[in-house]
């Protein structure tokens, strides 16, 4: 690993900083050093209400600068379910867009912990619903062309979300692509994964502030063991889309990840597990040019183009 990168991982990984003290000033640097959406065609804003109509769902669609194919992602952000938002993931969404050729629907769904579970996930599963009940909003044919895809925290809502459909009884996508996903509850010393003690303190995320996140998603300490919490404990994982798990080589979640791939195999489901060598947690935010994100984009087109 770079010298350099080593070296801004450790200071980001310091103790002294407290996801639930400072996530407040974390957001504003993170809106400072956003890139804004410029004007023109590839970008455009709308809002799906919620269920009760009690809010907007903000979702920003982005339009690849070559059309390859005429399905869509519909894509959950990471910040451990705290930070993170449309504006902050525009880069990353908009070489989605470019690097898969597909139409990109990113949801900006409400944050914990002013919205603690399962609020984040009512928001994800409200779109998600929406966009394959009512094709006219996309102009797709079919529910099938939609495929779930989001990163960390939002690996965890993509997978939540299909669990969900399954359960309420409605369709469940055909493909879902969960990278590096928090599939469990409990992130201390006592985490049965040897990633979290491995990986879990000089990478960027550290097992701390995963469970600092987890604390402020889910306060209630026995309720983090709910499925749509930690899909990783759901009894019955049958009837799930065709998956793709992609982990990270020094990821604290490296093994919860693929051992959630794992789980949904030994159910019967078709999943393909990708582990990106010397790769550290969040990199699907890096430059297009990064050899992680040309590795994972490798796989993910190649998930989505198969038949």
């Amino acid at each position: 690993m770079n010298p350099f990168v080593r070296f801004i991982l450790k200071l980001i990984s310091s103790p002294k900083i407290n996801m639930q003290e400072d996530y407040v000033w974390i957001r504003k640097v993170q809106q400072f050093f956003s890139k804004k959406p410029r004007n023109g065609y590839r970008i455009m804003d709308k809002k799906i209400y919620s269920q009760d109509r009690s809010h907007d769902i903000p979702v920003r669609i982005f339009f690849p600068k070559e059309p390859l194919n005429e399905d869509a992602l519909v894509f959950f952000h990471g910040g451990g379910w705290v930070i993170g938002d449309i504006d902050t993931y525009t880069s990353a969404c908009k070489n989605m867009a470019d690097l898969t050729g597909r139409m990109v629907y990113s949801v900006d769904y409400r944050l914990a912990p002013e919205f603690p579970f399962p609020s984040g996930l009512e928001d994800c599963y409200r779109v998600a619903e929406t966009l394959m009940t009512h094709l006219e909003l996309s102009g797709l044919r079919n529910a099938s062309q939609i495929t779930l895809i989001g990163d960390s925290a939002g690996g965890n809502l993509a997978a939540a979300v299909s669990l969900l459909l399954r359960d309420r009884g409605k369709a469940v996508p055909t493909k879902q692509i969960l990278l590096y996903p928090v599939t469990y509850w409990d992130h201390t010393k006592n985490s049965p994964f040897k990633s979290i003690r491995t990986n879990g303190y000089k990478y960027g995320l550290t097992a701390k502030k995963i469970q600092e996140y987890m604390e402020m998603y889910e306060p209630n300490k026995a309720n983090r063991k709910n499925s749509y919490i930690a899909p990783l404990l759901t009894k019955d994982l049958t009837n799930q889309p065709k998956t793709l798990v992609i982990t990270a080589e020094f990821d604290p979640l490296r093994d919860e990840g693929e051992m959630y791939g794992i789980a949904l195999r030994e159910a019967g489901n078709d999943v393909v597990i990708q582990r990106i060598g010397g790769a550290v947690h969040g990199f699907i935010t890096y430059p297009k040019f990064a050899t992680p994100v040309t590795a994972a984009y490798q796989a993910i087109n190649d998930f989505l183009n198969e038949t």
